[in-house]
């Protein structure tokens, strides 16, 4: 495709919860110039400028997505990076329909962690990443599923500070455990430096949970950065966290009052492994798709077969696309793509609308890019899949651009 000239795509739009059947989505270079019916474009004064891009029938156009976890693929594994191989993955993940992500760090020694961060920094910089997210290292140890133990600790401001300035202004988001001793100090100080806190790996009750959560939504809301959003996140619910159970509610059930609130939004591995399709489609419809977060955790094996892999200081095998820990076979982070994770969302019985909603505006907002990508919207970057009725992937524009050949995903 020629992105110097204005092109349009006939085919059934969806985006922002909602689907058009008889869609228009027009480009001029790397921006959206157009989204809505076919009739509305066909008024519009300059409609024959645009030249037609030809689909097959049945194509549906989605907002490229967006994943906010993600701690490698194909060999890759971004907590120890290697910049040959981070390209790699990246470009993997951009082809596989993820056109915009963070690169996720894991607990490990802190000077390792540090120097991961300046790392990714330099493909922030490059446009290849949207930023980073720290998971860990202040979390539980009772709940540290594939954090390695031996470099947990309390909230230290020191290194949140080194970390801070690894990143470069990059760090987006950092997973904590609200129990930690100064653990609102550590919110205070997120916030500060514009990175949203994401509640997990946590042993904490139902009450600790609702109060650190509300305490972070007070300071985001008070925060006054333009963009920013004034809800914190909780990473992978359910995973790294006790059980819900009627006597001890403990934080599953505050998370989900307050995402059904519409006051803290909630990620789901909906992969088929980390998550029943049940519990995937009872979250959607008790707390709704803009209070969700689609994500991957995915790791170096994602794209690959299965085998021995890295996790940072971790090591993790891969059987029939399960990774879990060899030292004590907990679960070690995802090996799907999103828009496996959306196809298996979907498969839980999800509409589509609120899936994609989920795996693209969603998330975008988060990260303080609501007018950049996450939407088919005029003015928006030219970040789009075309799928088959199937959702099967057929092919990827990124800033305009068509991708080589779709990885099979």
């Amino acid at each position: 495709m020629n992105t110097a000239q204005r092109t349009v795509i006939f085919a059934t739009l969806v985006s922002d919860g909602q689907r058009i059947t008889e869609g228009a989505l027009a480009l001029e270079g790397d921006r959206i110039s157009f989204a809505g019916t076919r009739d509305d474009f066909a008024a519009l004064e300059d409609a024959a400028s645009y030249t037609d891009y030809p689909v097959p029938e049945g194509t549906i156009i989605t907002p490229g997505l967006v994943d906010l976890h993600c701690h490698g693929a194909i060999g890759a594994d971004f907590p120890a990076p290697e910049p040959e191989a981070v390209a790699k993955a990246i470009d993997f993940l951009h082809r596989s329909g993820t056109t915009t992500l963070l690169g996720s760090l894991v607990t490990a020694e802190p000077a390792l962690m540090v120097k991961a961060a300046e790392t990714l920094a330099d493909f922030c910089e490059d446009g290849l990443l949207a930023g980073i997210h720290s998971e860990g290292p202040f979390l539980s140890a009772a709940r540290c599923g594939a954090q390695d133990p031996r470099f947990l600790s309390d909230p230290d401001p020191e290194f949140v500070d080194e970390l801070v300035m690894a990143a470069r202004g990059n760090l987006r988001t950092m997973t904590y455990a609200p129990e930690l001793a100064g653990s609102e100090d550590l919110l205070e100080q997120l916030i500060s430096h514009g990175v949203v806190p994401s509640l997990g790996h946590t042993d904490a009750s139902a009450a600790q949970t609702l109060d650190s959560l509300n305490f972070a939504r007070e300071q985001l809301a008070s925060a006054g950065v333009d963009g920013f959003t004034e809800r914190p996140t909780v990473t992978h619910l359910f995973n790294g966290m006790p059980p819900l159970h009627h006597r001890a509610p403990g934080p599953v059930a505050a998370c989900l009052q307050l995402a059904a609130r519409g006051q803290a939004v909630v990620e789901l591995i909906a992969d088929g492994v980390h998550l029943d399709p049940y519990t995937v489609q009872w979250v959607f419809s008790t707390v709704r798709s803009p209070n969700i977060l689609l994500v991957t955790d995915s790791m170096a094996a994602a794209g690959l077969a299965d085998g021995k892999y890295s996790l940072g200081p971790q090591q993790v095998q891969v059987k029939d696309g399960q990774a879990r820990l060899l030292s004590d076979g907990s679960l070690a982070g995802g090996t799907a793509t999103l828009l496996q994770v959306v196809r298996g969302t979907v498969a839980a019985g999800v509409p589509l609308e609120h899936a994609i909603l989920s795996a693209t505006s969603v998330p975008a907002t988060l990260i303080g890019l609501a007018d950049e990508v996450g939407s088919l919207h005029h003015g928006f970057a030219a970040n789009l899949l075309l799928l088959d009725e199937h959702l099967n992937l057929q092919q990827v524009f990124r800033q305009g651009e068509l991708l080589p050949a779709p990885v099979t995903a």
